[in-house]
C-alpha cells in the first residue's frame, strides 16, 4: 500500500471542503433553476401580451419544466455527487487531528 500523506484537520482543510459542497450544489441547482426561470419569463411575457393573469399558468409548466431538466440531468448530478462522495471518504483515513 503505497504511503498515504497526512491532511491536518484544521480550519482551512474545513472550509476548502465546505467551499467546495456548495459550489457542487450551485452547479447542481443550476440547469433546474435555469429552466425554471426561462419558462417563467416566457409565460409572464405570454401573460402581459393576453393579458390572461392566471397564477396556475405559470405554475404547472415550471413544475413540468423542472421535472423534466431533473430526469435529463440525473446522471450528471448523481456522477458529480458521487465523484465529491469518494472524494470525501478517501480523506477520512488520512485525517490527523491537530
Amino acid at each position: 500500500m503505497p504511503f498515504l500523506a497526512a491532511i491536518v484537520y484544521d480550519d482551512s482543510f474545513i472550509l476548502h471542503v465546505c467551499s467546495e459542497a456548495l459550489y457542487l450544489i450551485l452547479a447542481l441547482s443550476a440547469p433546474m433553476l435555469m429552466s425554471a426561470l426561462m419558462v417563467g419569463l416566457v409565460i409572464s411575457v405570454l401573460q402581459a401580451t393576453t393579458q390572461v393573469q392566471e397564477q396556475t399558468l405559470s405554475f404547472v409548466p415550471k413544475i413540468v419544466v423542472t421535472f423534466l431538466s431533473l430526469v435529463i440531468c440525473s446522471t450528471w448530478i448523481g456522477g458529480m455527487i458521487g465523484q465529491f462522495a469518494t472524494r470525501i471518504f478517501h480523506y477520512i483515513p488520512q485525517l490527523v487531528v491537530k
